[in-house]
């Protein structure tokens, strides 16, 4: 609750348990909240040192909570003021790296992540930093890390971030896998399945992206390629869309199907109709047309109307 300055639950706890109380020595504290009376001592003293409580004056050993408008606002006007100077510190140095990213000879397009820790480590940093969406290759035979170890997906799907991953037939075929995806799909996650994929991928809002390099020890990673924009990221961004056209949803047969109307919609596109003419075709607006569209291109994971076209004759919508 209050860990953004500093306090953690058992802290809250105390705290609370105080606030409700006139006075109380440790012992009684530690009966009151559980808590061992060892720890507690500790976590009064903590407390003391931040002011959110004070001794009593009768009675050294009993302690008092400290008003929250009082003990609170200062600490949290501290942290505001630690994060707004962290923020503007982010800005200052993501202008320098923008300056020195467009300065960039062709060789500084992509950087060398060297050994599988390091990868990990930027693979995490990576998804950690995702604002809108991730697409992933999954290959079969080589994995960065087991998928429940990727805390930062996880985190990420909370945030909201998008998550188009294409794996590898046999992947779907290890056990526990469809249960398992059932999960991250309900959460926001995409999955599409081809025969084979040439690489493990990911890219990060389509502004970096990383290529794991293979070695044959028992890591069987031993680097990656960071790429940075450049036509070189562009080809990968390209790469993944004609991809991921061509991959079938993991879980295709299970998905309800179009409504009529918007089956009725898909048709006159397919026609090549403009958005008016569909709109006076279907008696609707020409907006209500548009929305419609762009619903149903991220319903099917496209990104233009061609796509779509492809992919609702491809998935049997028309």
């Amino acid at each position: 609750m209050l860990d953004a300055i500093g306090l953690d639950d058992d802290h809250v706890l105390l705290y609370r348990s105080l606030l409700a109380a006139p006075s109380a020595a440790p012992d009684e504290l530690a009966r009151v909240t559980g808590l061992d009376s060892v720890r507690v001592r500790r976590l009064v003293d903590e407390l003391e040192g931040a002011g959110l409580v004070a001794r009593q004056a009768s009675a050294p050993d009993r302690v008092v909570a400290s008003p929250p408008s009082l003990a609170l606002r200062p600490l949290l006007l501290e942290s505001e003021r630690r994060l707004a100077a962290a923020h503007e510190a982010l800005v200052h140095f993501s202008e320098l790296y923008r300056h020195g990213a467009e300065q960039r000879a062709a060789p500084d397009v992509v950087d060398v992540v060297v050994g599988p820790d390091a990868v990990r480590q930027r693979l995490a940093q990576l998804q950690a930093s995702a604002l809108e969406r991730v697409d992933v290759f999954v290959l079969s035979e080589v994995a960065l890390m087991a998928s429940q170890d990727n805390l930062e997906e996880e985190r990420a799907l909370r945030r909201g971030v998008r998550y188009r991953v294409i794996i590898e037939s046999e992947v779907a075929q290890r056990p526990g896998f469809i249960d398992s995806a059932r999960v991250t799909i309900a959460a926001g996650e995409d999955i599409r399945v081809l025969p084979s994929l040439p690489t493990r991928l990911f890219l990060v809002d389509d502004a970096i992206a990383l290529l794991p390099m293979y070695s044959h020890g028992p890591d069987r990673v031993s680097g990656a390629l960071l790429v940075h924009p450049s036509g070189l990221l562009d080809l990968v961004m390209a790469m993944f869309g004609e991809y991921w056209s061509a991959a079938r949803p993991l879980l295709g047969p299970d998905e309800p199907s179009v409504s009529q109307a918007d089956r009725d919609l898909l048709s006159l596109l397919v026609l090549g109709m403009t958005d008016a003419a569909a709109a006076s075709q279907l008696s609707i607006s020409v907006r209500t047309v548009q929305r419609r569209v762009a619903e149903l291109a991220e319903r099917a994971g496209v990104l233009s109307r061609f796509q779509l076209g492809a992919e609702a004759v491809r998935r049997g919508w028309v």
